[in-house]
């Protein structure tokens, strides 16, 4: 899936999750599913512990964290 379609999975709210990036229409923080994964859950074990999340919900994840290691600003629309 291309880049910004993967960032679009992502969201800034100040009401949900006192304005952390979360996925999408969800109230689950990427750094969350980023911790997950960091510490050996594969997607399938993600998606169980969080079961609105898909694999481009996680990709988006990652995607985004990959853009903040960069060090460029991420454009985000608040939901």
């Amino acid at each position: 899936m291309e880049l910004n379609k993967l960032l679009e999975r992502i969201s800034v709210d100040p009401n949900i999750q006192h304005g952390r990036p979360c996925v999408q229409n969800t109230r689950t923080p990427v750094h969350i599913i980023l911790e997950a994964i960091a510490t050996g859950m594969d997607f399938e074990e993600v998606k169980a512990e969080y079961p609105p999340l898909t694999d481009e919900d996680i990709n988006a994840c990652l995607a985004f964290a990959a853009q903040l290691a960069k060090e460029e600003e991420i454009p985000l629309t608040a939901s």
